[in-house]
């Protein structure tokens, strides 16, 4: 990924975040959090293979999905479809939400 479009990536991820911890009840206390999957940017924005580190990542974050798949937000960043496509490929299912 290119540096300004990272650059912005992450300001938009950082604002989602912002919103996201607003808006999903008990978050906090479940570590949701959604800058925990940076790693997976590369692989959200590309349609490339996750990385080690980002199907890590997902495997913590999992009991999130519900509320991350919810959140309108966030659709402007990563699809519904875009993350069990990346979740998928790390061998982690998606919840049915």
């Amino acid at each position: 990924m290119k540096a300004p479009t990272m650059v912005c990536f992450l300001v938009a991820v950082s604002v989602a975040m912002v919103v996201l911890m607003d808006e999903i009840p008990g978050a906090t206390a479940a570590n949701c959090n959604y800058m925990e999957l940076v790693p997976c940017g590369d692989a959200i924005t590309s349609g490339r293979k996750p990385s080690n580190a980002c199907c890590s990542k997902i495997r913590e974050q999992r009991p999130c999905f519900c509320g991350y798949l919810r959140n309108p937000a966030l659709r402007q960043f990563v699809s519904p479809a875009t993350a069990r496509r990346v979740a998928g490929q790390c061998g982690v299912s998606v919840p049915q939400c």
